[in-house]
């Protein structure tokens, strides 16, 4: 069995998660990548795909399906990943979902609203809940480890888009969600953390580059270029790895300056 720390990383397959997978292999950790699309027979996209580009770095990765919004799927996760690994010491809440259709918040459907809270505030609360409790009992038992959980929430959990209410209130529950476990679980010498990604290019803003190429060039983010799933890998790296270890709780916004407050 490695010895290195183990990652079990949601929403692996592609995106942010794919991003982070691979950052997290390049320093050392072994990956848990779980996805809700899961076909061994597709090598080019999705989970086995972040399979071959992880091992090519010499770490091992579990895929492991599941939908986080099933509360039946996170036992199967958690007994997936310890049948391999002895251990979870990072879990990163990635998976999360846009509404299908962008409408004004006046004509938001209840369907859609319920849609996004099961997987990305409802998922990842209940999912942590879960993992938490594990790595309580890893701690009990080994003093000197020191997991950690890390939060993929997003700028939305402060900027407004009435286009998209029910994505924007989900992530602002992401970002309570990761202060109350931060709270909770400082006894045990667990941090939490939480990352706000900015506009980044996946297949989920795909269909509004056009739209951000435009506010982009006219300013929209200081530094002026779209950000790439490995800039959010890279401060979950950072994170994972206990270069922060004295702040629990902490927000990294991730967003090419966005944060910055400008005239």
């Amino acid at each position: 069995m490695s010895n290195k720390p183990v990652a079990l990383v949601t929403g692996a397959g592609q995106g942010i998660g794919r991003g982070i997978a691979i950052e997290l292999a390049k320093n050392g950790f072994d990956i848990i990548g779980n996805d809700c699309i899961f076909d061994p027979e597709d090598k080019q996209k999705g989970l086995f795909e972040v399979k071959a580009r992880v091992e090519e770095l010499d770490a091992v990765f579990l895929p492991v399906k599941g939908d986080i919004s099933l509360p039946d799927d996170h036992d199967k996760i958690l007994k997936k990943a310890l049948s391999q690994f002895d251990r979870i010491d990072v879990l990163v809440n990635n998976a999360g979902i846009a509404p299908k259709q962008r409408l004004d918040v006046l004509d938001t459907t209840m369907e859609s609203f319920d849609r996004v809270m099961s997987v990305n505030i409802r998922g990842a609360f209940f999912l942590t809940q879960k993992i938490a409790r594990q790595m309580i009992k890893q701690v009990e038992k080994d003093p000197l480890m020191k997991p950690c959980i890390i939060f993929i929430s997003s700028i939305s959990a402060e900027v407004s888009s009435p286009s998209r209410a029910e994505y924007c209130i989900s992530k602002a529950a992401v970002s309570q969600a990761a202060r109350i476990f931060a709270d909770r679980l400082c006894e045990y010498g667990i941090n939490v953390y939480e990352i706000r990604p900015g506009i980044i290019k996946t297949q989920m803003t795909a269909p509004v580059q056009e739209k951000y190429d435009k506010l982009i060039q006219e300013g929209l983010v200081p530094q002026q270029r779209w950000g790439a799933p490995e800039d959010i890998g890279k401060a979950v790296v950072a994170l994972a790895k206990g270069y922060f270890d004295y702040s629990t709780g902490l927000i990294v916004e991730v967003s090419g300056g966005m944060n910055i407050r400008r005239l």
